[in-house]
């Protein structure tokens, strides 16, 4: 299986997707950390992948995203963006609103870290 194939199936079998640099309990950037209060502030469970553990990922993801930092937010199969944008959704109540649909779609049973 390609990298390209394993981001796919990632993105495709996680409705709530953050790639990041570390954990969300141990986030290891400002922008990572950013990222992951807005979508805890959420209240639904959401998948990562630490991309500091798969360098692949990491140098593979920018390219087929066409997005070329981290964090990078995904719902529903889609880009949404990166700590700015998240940021920007969290404080007008939509990142909420599309956390929430998601996660009731998808019954929110998720984790894509290996």
């Amino acid at each position: 299986m390609s990298v390209v194939d394993v981001i796919k199936e990632q993105i495709e079998s996680n409705s709530i997707l953050l790639y990041m640099k570390g954990t969300p309990r141990f986030p290891q950037c400002g922008f990572s950390s950013r990222a992951t209060e807005a979508l805890m502030a959420c209240g639904e469970r959401f998948a990562f992948v630490n991309i500091l553990e798969h360098p692949d990922i990491r140098s593979e993801l920018p390219k087929y995203a066409n997005w070329p930092t981290f964090p990078q937010l995904w719902i529903n199969g889609e880009l949404v963006g990166g700590c700015d944008i998240i940021t920007e959704l969290a404080a007008t109540g939509e990142l909420a609103e599309m956390v929430k649909a998601a996660a009731a779609a998808s019954g929110a049973s998720e984790n894509a870290e290996s």
